[in-house]
């Protein structure tokens, strides 16, 4: 039985650690071969590390999402390897500053986030999609949040920046949809990684737990689940999509 993304090249920016990582194993596990863009280099390496264990092939470039330069010698450096670029899994992101309210919230802080949650999406498909035109089509998935579908305390520029986000995804999937590139976001409740680590403990961690209906926070694995499929032929019909990862935390 063929695997879902034989044959594929994808490229994920923010593949160093959590939902990257998984996303990039998930990936390799699917058949595809894969280009990490991080930041954090000791990390990227252990992904390549753990994809190559498992008989996958993967490349590492050092990228900062918010430079045009480096996120367009991403794409080149996978397109140099494998020849085409069919997919991408734009992850990169930070938290900001949680739980400030709006008065006190830094505007340097404000403009990191913004750089880097939606800024760094924005280049990442403006570096990608011409690679994809020349493949006759891709699929791309961008990440938002369940904070790009509601309002809370979390921070200011978080929520602004998953918003955008589902914003450019929906925008992209139109202009690119006839040329065969379908672009959609998902959108994770509260998951268990690093830099949701300040949620879990406490009377807050007690009250973000009530809100996901199923009883539990979700996994980096859970959300590769979701993109690998938004990423595969079994998802031909869905493009412009904002896909809940949530616990059932939107249906309340």
């Amino acid at each position: 039985m063929s695997s879902l993304l034989e044959g594929k090249v994808a490229v994920i920016t923010g593949g160093s650690s959590g939902i990257g990582r998984a996303t990039a194993l998930a990936f390799a596990a699917e058949g595809a071969r894969v280009a990490i863009g991080a930041r954090r280099a000791a990390e990227s390496e252990e992904t390549i590390r753990l994809i190559q264990a498992q008989g996958g092939e993967a490349i590492f470039v050092p990228t900062d999402v918010t430079r045009a330069d480096q996120v367009q010698r991403l794409m080149d450096a996978a397109v140099d390897r494998w020849q085409r670029l069919d997919l991408a899994f734009n992850n990169a992101g930070i938290g900001g500053t949680g739980f400030v309210p709006t008065q006190h919230y830094s505007e340097q802080v404000w403009d990191e986030v913004i750089d880097i949650n939606l800024k760094g999406v924005f280049l990442a498909m403006k570096c990608e999609i011409p690679h994809m035109l020349k493949s006759s089509g891709g699929a791309i998935v961008n990440m938002s949040s369940v904070a790009g579908l509601i309002g809370g305390p979390v921070g200011i520029a978080y929520y602004a920046s998953k918003h955008g986000v589902i914003g450019v995804t929906k925008a992209a999937a139109m202009e690119y949809a006839k040329a065969g590139i379908r672009v959609n976001a998902v959108c994770p409740a509260v998951i268990r990684t690093a830099m949701a680590e300040d949620i879990f403990d406490g009377d807050r961690g007690a009250a973000a737990l009530a809100a996901h209906p199923l009883g539990r926070f979700g996994t980096p694995e859970e959300v590769a689940d979701a993109v690998v499929f938004l990423c595969s032929n079994k998802a031909s019909f869905i493009t412009g999509h904002a896909l809940p990862v949530d616990a059932g935390l939107l249906a309340r």
